[in-house]
């Protein structure tokens, strides 16, 4: 399998390094990581990030709040549709998507491919359907995926894999692909594990949101955005244990294994060096 790493939204909220830890200027820059895998029968979406109806429609299918708040940067070529044709294949070869959670930045491309299935773990889709709070309304965007039809919902479960629960055995997809239960920043919140030539691959969605709370002795983050994760926890200890699981996975697991979350410009960047250095190879 071929892993390609894309960037399919941009955030770019006032206070530079208060939110990322490195701009100089006075607008942070925050992408919104996905990744597209090809298998050997089909290509597979994991997180969707904004659609095209998300940038020539943006309300009601945005949050007004949290559009103003982020500076999102609206561009129809960062679109996951867009990357897709980009890279040479036809979207609609596009068969699956599987969602790290259903927050408006991971869920918005959806309908752009109407013939794919839809993967999420059923607490998640539960949450986003009852929407109850002001950040549920904000985050859970219906218009983004209500015209979605092939939903397959997963309970928790299965084989372990490395230490974590593991949901295996996806209706349609490879066994190379499993999801793995985090809870904390919505309530049905998964990693996504992919096996590839190279090791393993973790997107551990919004389960951690700047490399720092990864290295060092102690997690940390900048303080705009350690402040905007603490607004966006559905459960802060689910989402505390699961960071002190994934810090502890990430030293003592197998050397092969990488671990990326969404919104970290550092990770993206290595990460699409590392592709790009592989295929040059």
């Amino acid at each position: 399998m071929r892993v390609h790493h894309l960037n399919c939204g941009s955030h770019c909220p006032l206070g530079g390094a208060l939110f990322d830890g490195a701009s100089r200027g006075p607008l942070a820059h925050i992408p919104t990581h996905c990744l597209l895998v090809e298998t050997d029968r089909t290509l597979v979406l994991v997180d969707a990030g904004y659609g095209l109806r998300d940038v020539r429609h943006p309300h009601p299918r945005l949050p007004r709040l949290w559009r103003t708040l982020l500076n999102i940067r609206l561009r129809e070529r960062d679109t996951a549709i867009r990357q897709v044709q980009a890279l040479g294949h036809d979207p609609h070869d596009v068969r699956h998507i599987v969602l790290t959670h259903l927050d408006f930045d991971h869920a918005g491309g959806v309908e752009d491919f109407p013939h794919a299935r839809i993967h999420v773990l059923a607490a998640e889709h539960d949450a986003a359907a009852r929407r109850r709070g002001f950040v549920a309304r904000q985050r859970y965007r219906p218009r983004q995926w209500d015209e979605a039809s092939d939903w397959r919902l997963y309970e928790p479960g299965g084989e372990p894999w490395f230490g974590f629960g593991a949901v295996r055995g996806l209706d349609g997809l490879p066994p190379e692909i499993l999801m793995l239960p985090l809870s904390g920043h919505t309530l049905g919140h998964a990693g996504v594990a992919v096996a590839f030539d190279g090791g393993w691959l973790l997107h551990a969605g919004d389960a951690y949101l700047h490399h720092r709370q990864m290295t060092g002795a102690r997690p940390s983050l900048p303080p705009g955005l350690a402040a905007y994760q603490r607004i966006m926890d559905s459960d802060h200890a689910a989402r505390t244990r699961n960071l002190g699981r994934l810090r502890a996975l990430a030293r003592e697991g197998p050397p092969d294994l990488r671990i990326v979350c969404s919104h970290d410009a550092a990770e993206l960047a290595a990460a699409q060096a590392q592709t790009q250095s592989q295929v040059q190879s």
